[in-house]
Protein backbone atom coordinates (compact mmCIF):
# COMPACT_ATOMS: atom_id res chain seq x y z
CA UNK A 1 0.00 0.00 0.00
CA UNK A 2 1.58 3.46 -0.93
CA UNK A 3 1.99 6.11 2.09
CA UNK A 4 -0.86 7.86 0.57
CA UNK A 5 -3.67 5.46 -0.29
CA UNK A 6 -2.48 4.52 3.89
CA UNK A 7 -3.01 8.22 5.16
CA UNK A 8 -6.22 8.51 3.54
CA UNK A 9 -7.32 5.14 5.47
CA UNK A 10 -5.77 6.09 8.83
CA UNK A 11 -7.53 9.27 8.54
CA UNK A 12 -10.81 7.90 7.41
CA UNK A 13 -10.71 5.33 10.38
CA UNK A 14 -9.17 7.93 13.00
CA UNK A 15 -12.38 10.24 12.15
CA UNK A 16 -14.85 7.69 12.67
CA UNK A 17 -13.41 6.54 15.91
CA UNK A 18 -12.98 9.97 17.42
CA UNK A 19 -16.66 10.91 16.34
CA UNK A 20 -17.41 8.86 19.10
CA UNK A 21 -15.38 10.65 21.66
CA UNK A 22 -16.40 13.56 24.00
CA UNK A 23 -14.23 16.52 23.68
CA UNK A 24 -12.56 15.91 26.51
CA UNK A 25 -11.54 12.36 25.59
CA UNK A 26 -10.34 13.82 22.63
CA UNK A 27 -8.33 16.37 24.22
CA UNK A 28 -6.97 13.13 26.35
CA UNK A 29 -5.83 11.29 22.94
CA UNK A 30 -3.69 14.53 21.51
CA UNK A 31 -2.66 14.58 25.45
CA UNK A 32 -1.45 10.99 25.56
CA UNK A 33 0.42 11.06 22.29
CA UNK A 34 2.20 14.23 23.88
CA UNK A 35 3.50 12.29 27.08
CA UNK A 36 4.59 9.60 24.41
CA UNK A 37 6.46 11.59 21.78
CA UNK A 38 8.01 13.09 25.21
CA UNK A 39 8.80 9.42 26.48
CA UNK A 40 10.45 8.69 23.10
CA UNK A 41 12.68 11.55 23.03
CA UNK A 42 10.90 13.30 19.87
CA UNK A 43 8.77 12.07 16.56
CA UNK A 44 11.51 11.30 15.17
CA UNK A 45 11.54 8.07 17.85
CA UNK A 46 8.21 7.24 17.22
CA UNK A 47 8.58 4.40 14.41
CA UNK A 48 10.91 2.52 17.08
CA UNK A 49 8.53 2.90 20.47
CA UNK A 50 5.86 0.13 21.02
CA UNK A 51 3.24 0.47 23.25
CA UNK A 52 1.69 -2.57 24.75
CA UNK A 53 -2.29 -3.17 25.67
CA UNK A 54 -3.61 -6.11 27.52
CA UNK A 55 -6.89 -7.21 26.55
CA UNK A 56 -8.68 -9.30 28.38
CA UNK A 57 -11.79 -8.98 25.79
CA UNK A 58 -14.11 -7.31 28.00
CA UNK A 59 -16.12 -4.13 27.73
CA UNK A 60 -13.85 -1.75 29.76
CA UNK A 61 -10.27 -2.68 27.78
CA UNK A 62 -12.24 -2.99 24.41
CA UNK A 63 -12.56 0.97 25.52
CA UNK A 64 -8.88 1.03 26.36
CA UNK A 65 -7.60 -0.68 23.03
CA UNK A 66 -10.29 2.17 21.00
CA UNK A 67 -8.60 4.87 22.97
CA UNK A 68 -4.83 3.22 22.04
CA UNK A 69 -5.39 3.25 18.93
CA UNK A 70 -7.04 6.41 18.08
CA UNK A 71 -3.41 7.66 19.83
CA UNK A 72 -1.46 5.68 17.40
CA UNK A 73 -3.47 7.01 14.58
CA UNK A 74 -3.18 10.39 15.50
CA UNK A 75 0.88 10.46 15.86
CA UNK A 76 0.36 9.36 12.22
CA UNK A 77 -1.28 11.95 10.59
CA UNK A 78 -0.07 14.73 13.07
CA UNK A 79 3.59 14.01 12.78
CA UNK A 80 3.78 11.25 9.77
CA UNK A 81 5.28 8.38 12.34
CA UNK A 82 3.79 6.66 14.42
CA UNK A 83 4.48 3.51 17.23
CA UNK A 84 3.88 0.05 17.24
CA UNK A 85 0.82 -1.18 18.67
CA UNK A 86 0.88 -4.19 21.29
CA UNK A 87 -2.25 -5.91 22.50
CA UNK A 88 -1.97 -8.97 24.28
CA UNK A 89 -4.61 -11.10 25.21
CA UNK A 90 -4.68 -13.79 27.95
CA UNK A 91 -6.73 -17.03 27.87
CA UNK A 92 -7.76 -19.25 30.16
CA UNK A 93 -10.69 -22.22 30.23
CA UNK A 94 -12.92 -19.48 31.09
CA UNK A 95 -12.64 -17.79 28.20
CA UNK A 96 -15.13 -18.78 25.72
CA UNK A 97 -15.34 -18.40 22.01
CA UNK A 98 -17.39 -15.78 22.47
CA UNK A 99 -14.66 -13.71 23.92
CA UNK A 100 -12.08 -14.03 20.79
CA UNK A 101 -15.04 -13.81 18.62
CA UNK A 102 -15.67 -10.30 20.02
CA UNK A 103 -11.93 -9.27 19.84
CA UNK A 104 -11.76 -10.28 16.49
CA UNK A 105 -14.94 -7.47 15.77
CA UNK A 106 -13.35 -5.23 17.80
CA UNK A 107 -9.74 -5.67 15.84
CA UNK A 108 -11.59 -5.12 12.36
CA UNK A 109 -13.09 -2.66 13.37
CA UNK A 110 -10.40 -0.50 14.13
CA UNK A 111 -8.45 -1.88 11.35
CA UNK A 112 -5.88 -3.67 13.21
CA UNK A 113 -5.74 -7.15 11.78
CA UNK A 114 -3.63 -6.46 8.82
CA UNK A 115 -1.91 -3.29 10.18
CA UNK A 116 2.15 -3.36 10.84
CA UNK A 117 2.06 -1.31 13.28
CA UNK A 118 -0.11 -3.54 14.86
CA UNK A 119 1.31 -6.92 17.33
CA UNK A 120 -1.64 -9.16 17.97
CA UNK A 121 -0.70 -11.68 20.13
CA UNK A 122 -2.54 -14.55 22.46
CA UNK A 123 -0.78 -16.00 25.29
CA UNK A 124 -1.94 -19.45 26.78
CA UNK A 125 -0.02 -20.18 29.71
CA UNK A 126 3.54 -20.25 28.21
CA UNK A 127 2.54 -20.36 24.29
CA UNK A 128 2.30 -16.98 22.70
CA UNK A 129 0.80 -16.91 18.82
CA UNK A 130 -0.37 -13.92 16.40
CA UNK A 131 -4.22 -13.67 17.55
CA UNK A 132 -6.82 -15.80 15.51
CA UNK A 133 -10.40 -16.68 15.93
CA UNK A 134 -10.28 -19.95 16.13
CA UNK A 135 -7.13 -20.75 17.86
CA UNK A 136 -7.65 -23.61 20.13
CA UNK A 137 -6.87 -23.80 23.62
CA UNK A 138 -3.65 -25.76 24.43
CA UNK A 139 -4.66 -29.09 25.99
CA UNK A 140 -1.70 -28.12 28.73
CA UNK A 141 -3.48 -25.14 29.73
CA UNK A 142 -6.83 -26.48 30.19
CA UNK A 143 -5.40 -29.20 32.45
CA UNK A 144 -3.64 -26.54 34.42
CA UNK A 145 -7.06 -24.70 34.39
CA UNK A 146 -9.02 -27.95 35.77
CA UNK A 147 -6.82 -28.85 38.78
CA UNK A 148 -6.33 -25.73 40.39
CA UNK A 149 -9.92 -25.10 40.06
CA UNK A 150 -10.46 -28.51 41.78
CA UNK A 151 -7.96 -28.30 44.42
CA UNK A 152 -8.70 -24.48 45.33
CA UNK A 153 -12.28 -25.67 45.48
CA UNK A 154 -11.56 -28.43 48.11
CA UNK A 155 -9.99 -25.96 50.05
CA UNK A 156 -12.15 -23.36 50.43
CA UNK A 157 -15.39 -25.68 49.90
CA UNK A 158 -16.29 -23.90 46.25
CA UNK A 159 -16.28 -20.40 47.46
CA UNK A 160 -15.86 -18.13 43.88
CA UNK A 161 -12.81 -16.34 44.14
CA UNK A 162 -10.47 -18.62 45.73
CA UNK A 163 -11.49 -21.54 43.39
CA UNK A 164 -11.43 -19.67 40.12
CA UNK A 165 -9.29 -16.37 40.30
CA UNK A 166 -6.59 -16.67 42.73
CA UNK A 167 -4.58 -19.14 40.19
CA UNK A 168 -5.91 -17.17 37.64
CA UNK A 169 -4.85 -13.16 39.05
CA UNK A 170 -1.49 -15.20 39.59
CA UNK A 171 -1.35 -16.38 36.28
CA UNK A 172 -2.68 -12.55 34.92
CA UNK A 173 0.60 -11.34 36.37
CA UNK A 174 2.65 -13.94 34.42
CA UNK A 175 0.88 -13.35 31.45
CA UNK A 176 2.05 -9.48 31.86
CA UNK A 177 5.79 -10.49 32.22
CA UNK A 178 5.55 -12.57 29.35
CA UNK A 179 3.77 -9.94 27.20
CA UNK A 180 5.62 -6.51 28.21
CA UNK A 181 9.24 -8.59 27.67
CA UNK A 182 8.47 -10.88 24.66
CA UNK A 183 11.02 -10.28 21.62
CA UNK A 184 13.00 -7.48 22.86
CA UNK A 185 9.72 -6.05 25.11
CA UNK A 186 8.15 -2.60 25.38
CA UNK A 187 8.64 0.75 26.22
CA UNK A 188 4.90 1.42 27.76
CA UNK A 189 2.29 -0.22 28.88
CA UNK A 190 -1.33 1.42 28.68
CA UNK A 191 -3.71 1.14 31.05
CA UNK A 192 -7.07 2.00 32.28
CA UNK A 193 -6.36 1.80 35.75
CA UNK A 194 -5.59 5.28 37.91
CA UNK A 195 -2.24 5.46 39.35
CA UNK A 196 -4.22 5.48 42.75
CA UNK A 197 -5.25 1.93 41.85
CA UNK A 198 -2.22 1.16 40.68
CA UNK A 199 -0.25 2.01 43.83
CA UNK A 200 -2.80 0.32 46.13
CA UNK A 201 -2.39 -2.54 44.32
CA UNK A 202 1.43 -2.55 44.64
CA UNK A 203 1.16 -1.91 48.39
CA UNK A 204 -1.17 -5.00 49.01
CA UNK A 205 1.19 -7.24 46.93
CA UNK A 206 3.98 -6.02 49.11
CA UNK A 207 2.20 -6.53 52.45
CA UNK A 208 0.98 -9.57 51.54
CA UNK A 209 4.27 -10.76 50.86
CA UNK A 210 5.36 -9.31 53.65
CA UNK A 211 2.92 -11.32 55.95
CA UNK A 212 4.32 -14.65 54.27
CA UNK A 213 8.04 -13.85 54.73
CA UNK A 214 8.99 -12.73 51.36
CA UNK A 215 11.77 -10.13 51.50
CA UNK A 216 10.76 -8.07 48.94
CA UNK A 217 12.40 -4.73 47.88
CA UNK A 218 10.49 -1.62 49.56
CA UNK A 219 11.85 1.57 47.44
CA UNK A 220 12.54 2.09 44.05
CA UNK A 221 10.23 -0.27 43.36
CA UNK A 222 9.78 -1.44 39.38
CA UNK A 223 7.42 -3.25 37.27
CA UNK A 224 9.99 -6.24 37.09
CA UNK A 225 10.04 -5.67 41.13
CA UNK A 226 6.58 -6.22 41.62
CA UNK A 227 6.36 -9.16 39.24
CA UNK A 228 9.37 -10.62 41.62
CA UNK A 229 7.09 -10.52 44.64
CA UNK A 230 3.97 -12.12 42.84
CA UNK A 231 6.33 -15.11 41.92
CA UNK A 232 7.22 -15.06 45.86
CA UNK A 233 3.66 -15.00 47.01
CA UNK A 234 2.72 -17.46 44.08
CA UNK A 235 5.56 -19.89 44.74
CA UNK A 236 4.16 -20.03 48.78
CA UNK A 237 0.65 -20.43 47.90
CA UNK A 238 1.10 -23.31 45.55
CA UNK A 239 3.66 -24.63 47.95
CA UNK A 240 0.40 -24.61 50.33
CA UNK A 241 -2.13 -26.08 48.04
CA UNK A 242 0.20 -28.68 46.04
CA UNK A 243 2.53 -29.29 49.22
CA UNK A 244 6.20 -29.30 49.06
CA UNK A 245 7.29 -32.62 47.53
CA UNK A 246 5.25 -31.68 44.29
CA UNK A 247 6.15 -30.31 40.91
CA UNK A 248 3.13 -28.00 39.95
CA UNK A 249 4.06 -24.77 41.63
CA UNK A 250 7.30 -24.84 39.02
CA UNK A 251 5.32 -24.93 35.53
CA UNK A 252 2.91 -21.97 37.15
CA UNK A 253 6.37 -19.42 38.31
CA UNK A 254 5.68 -15.79 37.62
CA UNK A 255 7.80 -14.70 34.75
CA UNK A 256 9.96 -11.49 35.55
CA UNK A 257 11.37 -10.37 32.63
CA UNK A 258 14.83 -8.61 31.85
CA UNK A 259 15.90 -5.76 34.55
CA UNK A 260 17.37 -4.25 30.92
CA UNK A 261 14.03 -3.33 29.99
CA UNK A 262 11.38 -1.75 32.39
CA UNK A 263 8.43 -0.04 30.11
CA UNK A 264 6.51 3.07 31.76
CA UNK A 265 2.89 2.25 32.72
CA UNK A 266 0.57 5.37 31.26
CA UNK A 267 -2.34 5.94 32.67
CA UNK A 268 -5.68 7.09 30.66
CA UNK A 269 -8.19 7.04 33.79
CA UNK A 270 -8.34 10.66 34.52
CA UNK A 271 -9.01 11.15 30.63
CA UNK A 272 -11.81 9.07 29.93
CA UNK A 273 -15.06 7.32 31.39
CA UNK A 274 -15.08 3.97 31.91
CA UNK A 275 -19.18 3.82 32.71
CA UNK A 276 -19.91 1.33 29.40
CA UNK A 277 -23.23 3.10 29.21
CA UNK A 278 -21.05 6.11 28.10
CA UNK A 279 -19.39 4.61 25.19
CA UNK A 280 -22.36 2.28 24.46
CA UNK A 281 -22.19 3.39 20.55
CA UNK A 282 -18.54 3.13 20.00
CA UNK A 283 -18.69 -0.50 21.82
CA UNK A 284 -21.67 -2.23 20.48
CA UNK A 285 -22.05 -0.23 17.22
CA UNK A 286 -18.97 0.28 15.85
CA UNK A 287 -16.95 -2.56 17.32
CA UNK A 288 -19.64 -4.96 17.09
CA UNK A 289 -19.23 -5.80 21.37
CA UNK A 290 -21.93 -8.28 21.79
CA UNK A 291 -22.85 -9.42 25.94
CA UNK A 292 -22.77 -13.12 25.29
CA UNK A 293 -25.09 -15.62 27.21
CA UNK A 294 -21.62 -17.00 28.32
CA UNK A 295 -19.21 -14.34 27.94
CA UNK A 296 -21.25 -11.81 29.73
CA UNK A 297 -21.38 -13.04 33.33
CA UNK A 298 -22.75 -10.86 36.22
CA UNK A 299 -19.64 -8.31 36.49
CA UNK A 300 -17.25 -10.28 34.11
CA UNK A 301 -17.72 -9.73 30.34
CA UNK A 302 -14.54 -11.77 28.82
CA UNK A 303 -15.15 -14.96 31.31
CA UNK A 304 -17.89 -17.08 31.89
CA UNK A 305 -16.28 -18.57 35.11
CA UNK A 306 -18.92 -16.30 37.14
CA UNK A 307 -22.03 -18.64 35.55
CA UNK A 308 -19.79 -21.52 38.02
CA UNK A 309 -19.44 -19.85 40.95
CA UNK A 310 -23.49 -18.98 40.99
CA UNK A 311 -23.57 -22.78 39.96
CA UNK A 312 -21.40 -24.20 43.02
CA UNK A 313 -23.49 -21.78 45.29
CA UNK A 314 -26.47 -23.45 44.59
CA UNK A 315 -25.23 -26.95 44.67
CA UNK A 316 -23.55 -26.14 47.54
CA UNK A 317 -27.10 -25.24 49.38
CA UNK A 318 -28.76 -27.90 47.92
CA UNK A 319 -26.38 -31.15 48.81
CA UNK A 320 -24.55 -29.65 51.86
CA UNK A 321 -27.05 -27.45 53.73
CA UNK A 322 -30.37 -29.62 52.47
CA UNK A 323 -32.16 -26.64 51.15
CA UNK A 324 -32.92 -26.02 47.72
CA UNK A 325 -30.52 -25.28 44.81
CA UNK A 326 -32.93 -22.13 43.72
CA UNK A 327 -32.16 -20.56 47.18
CA UNK A 328 -28.68 -21.02 46.90
CA UNK A 329 -28.81 -19.16 43.54
CA UNK A 330 -31.04 -16.21 44.93
CA UNK A 331 -28.42 -15.58 47.77
CA UNK A 332 -25.66 -15.36 44.61
CA UNK A 333 -27.97 -12.95 43.11
CA UNK A 334 -27.84 -10.87 46.25
CA UNK A 335 -24.24 -10.81 46.16
CA UNK A 336 -24.15 -10.46 42.07
CA UNK A 337 -26.49 -7.30 42.06
CA UNK A 338 -24.71 -5.44 45.09
CA UNK A 339 -21.11 -5.74 43.00
CA UNK A 340 -22.11 -5.02 39.53
CA UNK A 341 -23.92 -1.88 41.59
CA UNK A 342 -20.77 -1.03 43.14
CA UNK A 343 -18.91 -1.87 39.69
CA UNK A 344 -21.32 1.09 38.45
CA UNK A 345 -22.57 -1.09 35.81
CA UNK A 346 -25.50 0.29 33.58
CA UNK A 347 -29.37 -0.97 34.59
CA UNK A 348 -29.42 -2.49 31.17
CA UNK A 349 -26.79 -4.96 31.91
CA UNK A 350 -27.62 -5.38 35.38
CA UNK A 351 -31.30 -6.32 34.26
CA UNK A 352 -30.09 -8.61 31.55
CA UNK A 353 -27.53 -10.41 34.23
CA UNK A 354 -30.51 -11.02 36.86
CA UNK A 355 -33.07 -11.88 33.95
CA UNK A 356 -31.64 -14.87 33.09
CA UNK A 357 -32.16 -16.01 36.76
CA UNK A 358 -36.19 -14.41 37.25
CA UNK A 359 -38.44 -17.64 37.23
CA UNK A 360 -38.20 -21.04 38.50
CA UNK A 361 -37.52 -22.05 35.08
CA UNK A 362 -34.95 -19.26 34.32
CA UNK A 363 -33.28 -21.33 36.91
CA UNK A 364 -32.96 -24.37 35.62
CA UNK A 365 -32.31 -23.33 32.32
CA UNK A 366 -28.81 -21.83 34.07
CA UNK A 367 -28.53 -24.88 36.02
CA UNK A 368 -28.37 -26.33 32.62
CA UNK A 369 -25.83 -24.21 31.05
CA UNK A 370 -23.90 -24.02 33.53
CA UNK A 371 -23.73 -27.94 33.76
CA UNK A 372 -22.72 -27.74 30.05
CA UNK A 373 -19.93 -25.57 30.75
CA UNK A 374 -18.73 -26.92 33.50
CA UNK A 375 -17.50 -30.15 31.45
CA UNK A 376 -16.96 -28.31 28.36
CA UNK A 377 -14.24 -25.92 29.58
CA UNK A 378 -13.28 -28.24 32.49
CA UNK A 379 -13.92 -31.71 31.99
CA UNK A 380 -16.62 -32.09 35.23
CA UNK A 381 -19.22 -33.61 35.91
CA UNK A 382 -21.74 -32.64 38.42
CA UNK A 383 -20.18 -35.37 41.20
CA UNK A 384 -16.83 -33.28 40.85
CA UNK A 385 -18.76 -29.82 41.41
CA UNK A 386 -20.96 -31.47 44.32
CA UNK A 387 -17.81 -33.55 46.17
CA UNK A 388 -16.02 -30.07 46.00
CA UNK A 389 -18.96 -27.66 47.59
CA UNK A 390 -18.73 -30.78 50.07
CA UNK A 391 -15.08 -30.41 50.23
CA UNK A 392 -14.92 -33.85 52.15
CA UNK A 393 -11.04 -35.28 51.62
CA UNK A 394 -9.34 -32.11 53.81
CA UNK A 395 -8.63 -32.50 57.47
CA UNK A 396 -8.01 -35.95 57.10
CA UNK A 397 -11.77 -36.96 56.10
CA UNK A 398 -13.28 -35.25 58.39
CA UNK A 399 -16.99 -34.84 56.41
CA UNK A 400 -16.14 -37.72 53.99
CA UNK A 401 -18.34 -39.79 55.71
CA UNK A 402 -21.08 -37.01 55.73
CA UNK A 403 -20.24 -36.50 51.48
CA UNK A 404 -20.77 -40.48 51.06
CA UNK A 405 -23.96 -40.79 53.22
CA UNK A 406 -25.66 -38.02 51.36
CA UNK A 407 -24.75 -38.25 47.79
CA UNK A 408 -23.40 -41.92 47.39
CA UNK A 409 -25.12 -44.02 49.95
CA UNK A 410 -24.09 -47.45 48.32
CA UNK A 411 -20.52 -46.53 49.12
CA UNK A 412 -21.41 -46.33 53.02
CA UNK A 413 -20.40 -49.92 54.04
CA UNK A 414 -16.68 -48.77 51.82
CA UNK A 415 -16.03 -45.77 53.80
CA UNK A 416 -13.04 -47.39 56.43
CA UNK A 417 -11.62 -48.15 52.87
CA UNK A 418 -12.02 -44.85 51.33
CA UNK A 419 -9.93 -43.80 54.07
CA UNK A 420 -7.63 -46.46 53.75
CA UNK A 421 -6.96 -45.63 49.92
CA UNK A 422 -6.51 -41.77 51.13
CA UNK A 423 -4.03 -42.49 54.01
CA UNK A 424 -1.93 -44.84 50.90
CA UNK A 425 -2.32 -47.94 52.41
CA UNK A 426 -1.99 -50.68 50.11
CA UNK A 427 -4.41 -52.77 48.61
CA UNK A 428 -7.44 -50.52 47.95
CA UNK A 429 -7.62 -50.10 44.24
CA UNK A 430 -11.21 -50.24 43.82
CA UNK A 431 -11.68 -47.80 46.81
CA UNK A 432 -9.13 -45.10 45.02
CA UNK A 433 -10.62 -46.02 41.91
CA UNK A 434 -13.83 -44.68 42.57
CA UNK A 435 -12.63 -41.66 44.86
CA UNK A 436 -10.54 -40.36 41.42
CA UNK A 437 -13.75 -40.77 39.36
CA UNK A 438 -15.65 -38.93 41.69
CA UNK A 439 -13.76 -36.33 42.36
CA UNK A 440 -11.98 -35.56 38.89
CA UNK A 441 -8.74 -35.95 41.14
CA UNK A 442 -5.25 -38.29 40.80
CA UNK A 443 -5.34 -40.10 43.80
CA UNK A 444 -1.78 -38.58 44.63
CA UNK A 445 -3.79 -35.03 44.79
CA UNK A 446 -6.37 -36.63 46.93
CA UNK A 447 -3.93 -38.06 49.49
CA UNK A 448 -2.52 -34.34 49.12
CA UNK A 449 -6.23 -32.97 50.55
CA UNK A 450 -6.33 -35.63 52.69
CA UNK A 451 -3.43 -34.37 54.72
CA UNK A 452 -4.55 -30.10 54.12
CA UNK A 453 -7.35 -28.27 56.12
CA UNK A 454 -10.30 -26.31 55.00
CA UNK A 455 -9.13 -22.99 54.96
CA UNK A 456 -10.60 -21.16 57.87
CA UNK A 457 -11.18 -17.29 56.37
CA UNK A 458 -11.64 -16.25 59.67
CA UNK A 459 -8.04 -17.22 61.35
CA UNK A 460 -5.92 -15.96 58.27
CA UNK A 461 -3.56 -18.41 58.85
CA UNK A 462 -3.16 -19.95 55.03
CA UNK A 463 -1.79 -17.56 51.80
CA UNK A 464 -5.71 -18.40 50.54
CA UNK A 465 -7.11 -16.64 53.64
CA UNK A 466 -4.77 -13.63 53.51
CA UNK A 467 -5.59 -13.12 49.70
CA UNK A 468 -9.05 -13.35 49.76
CA UNK A 469 -9.13 -10.65 53.41
CA UNK A 470 -7.64 -8.26 50.48
CA UNK A 471 -9.86 -9.35 48.22
CA UNK A 472 -13.00 -6.61 47.78
CA UNK A 473 -14.99 -9.02 45.45
CA UNK A 474 -17.13 -9.96 48.51
CA UNK A 475 -20.26 -9.19 50.73
CA UNK A 476 -22.41 -10.60 52.70
CA UNK A 477 -25.63 -12.27 51.96
CA UNK A 478 -29.02 -13.38 54.04
CA UNK A 479 -29.10 -17.10 54.34
CA UNK A 480 -30.00 -19.78 57.06
CA UNK A 481 -28.34 -21.24 59.42
CA UNK A 482 -27.72 -25.25 58.57
CA UNK A 483 -27.41 -25.91 62.39
CA UNK A 484 -30.12 -23.78 64.03
CA UNK A 485 -32.72 -22.85 60.75
CA UNK A 486 -32.64 -19.06 61.92
CA UNK A 487 -31.80 -16.53 59.70
CA UNK A 488 -27.93 -15.15 59.28
CA UNK A 489 -25.60 -13.53 57.24
CA UNK A 490 -22.40 -15.40 55.58
CA UNK A 491 -19.57 -13.78 53.57
CA UNK A 492 -19.32 -15.18 50.19
CA UNK A 493 -16.80 -14.18 47.34
CA UNK A 494 -17.16 -14.34 43.97
CA UNK A 495 -17.42 -12.13 40.64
Amino acid sequence: MNAGHEADNDRARYERLIGFLTEDERLGVAAVGDKLIADAGGPDNLGDYKVMVAYGGGKDSTYVVAFVRAVQLHLRLAHGTTFLMRVANMRHAGVVGAVMENIDRVYSALGLLDDERAELITIDHTEIRRFHVDLPLPDKLVAINRLDVLMNGHRSAGDGRPTFCNSCNLAVADFYGRAAWWRGGVDAIMTGDSRREQALYAAWILRLAKSIGIDVRRKGMTFQDLLAALRGVGDAYFRELFGDDRHEPAEREVAIGDRSVQPTFVSIYDLVSYRVHDHWDLIVDFLGFRFDDLAFSFTESDCANPTLMAHLRGLRVENVEGRTYHEGIAEYLQFAEAMMRKKEMPDQLIDLALARYSSPEKVDERRAVAAAYAEDAFGLEEDALVAMVFSPFTDEGARLADFVERCHPEWVAEIPALHAALRGEPDHDRAAGWLTEVSGLSIDHLRTLYRSSLVNFAAGDTVMARVRAGDPHKSEVRTVDPKSGLPTLELISGR
